[in-house]
This record gives C-alpha cells, structure tokens and sequence, in this order.
C-alpha cells in the first residue's frame, strides 16, 4: 500500500463536473494498492494517519493529528502511486493490484476510517475520472509506503 498524505487548508472532489464533496482543515489521503497487500494492513494504517501530527499547535508546532483538530479526511484511489518510470517514458503499473480487489481493498479502507474516525469523510469514486481541488497547507505531505 502507498499513500500520499497531504495536510489541507480545504479540499474537493468533483466526479463528472459534479461536486461530490469538499472538507475544510484536514488530510487528503492519495491511496494505492499493489499486488502484495493485505486487508489485515489497512486498519493499522488508518490508525497511523488519523493519529499523524502533522497539524500545528498553539506554539506552530506540528503537534497535533487530525483527531485532535476534528479536521475532514478525504480519502481518493489512486493506482498510479504504483507506477514504474525505469524504463521508457510511459510508465507502467504492473505492481498495482487489479482493480477487482483494489475495489475491495478501497471500500475496506473506507469502512474502516468510518469505523474509527467520526469526523467528516469524503471518498472518491473507484475507477471514475475525478477532478480533484488540494489546497495544501504548508505545504506539508507525507508520503507512507506499507
């Protein structure tokens, strides 16, 4: 599993020209999956990014996770973290997982941030085009490779 965390002053997703939803402060979580992983992974990732401190305290320290700001989690699929550029110029992603069970990785991982977080979640839609609005702040991103 791949991620790319990014602290966000807002955010939005729109799929097909139509907004799907939009966060203010929080995380923007780019999340791909490859052929290794494991759905026994997913939870103590989540817990890892929903405890992140990457958000500043009253001193600006970065001293404080999502949790404790009650900060919105947008969590988007994204296969082309998996992309291999050693060779040639169009990159290929054979370490991906397929889609059929990158689908089922996805929807676990959304179920298990609704589980455990009780803030605002927005996903995107698996496999659709989505335009996709990051306004991070900092900037500050955290890239976590499992």
């Amino acid at each position: 599993m791949k991620l790319v965390i990014q602290r966000v002053s807002r955010a939005s997703i729109k799929v097909n020209g139509i907004l799907k939803g939009a966060i203010d402060r929080g995380l923007v979580v780019l999340v791909g999956f490859g052929q290794n992983d494991f759905e026994t992974s997913i939870e103590p990732v989540v817990r890892k990014i929903l405890k992140l401190r990457i958000f500043a305290d009253s001193k600006d320290k970065m001293n404080l996770s999502l949790i404790d700001v009650s900060g919105g989690l947008m969590v988007i699929s994204q296969f082309t973290l998996y992309a291999n550029t050693q060779r040639g110029n169009r990159p290929d992603f054979l370490a991906a997982s397929n889609p059929d069970r990158a689908r089922h990785l996805f929807d676990r991982f959304i179920e298990i941030c609704q589980n455990l977080y009780f803030g605002t979640i927005i996903a995107g839609d698996f496999g659709k085009h989505m335009l996709v609005e990051i306004h991070n702040d900092g900037p500050v991103t955290i890239i976590m490779d499992y």
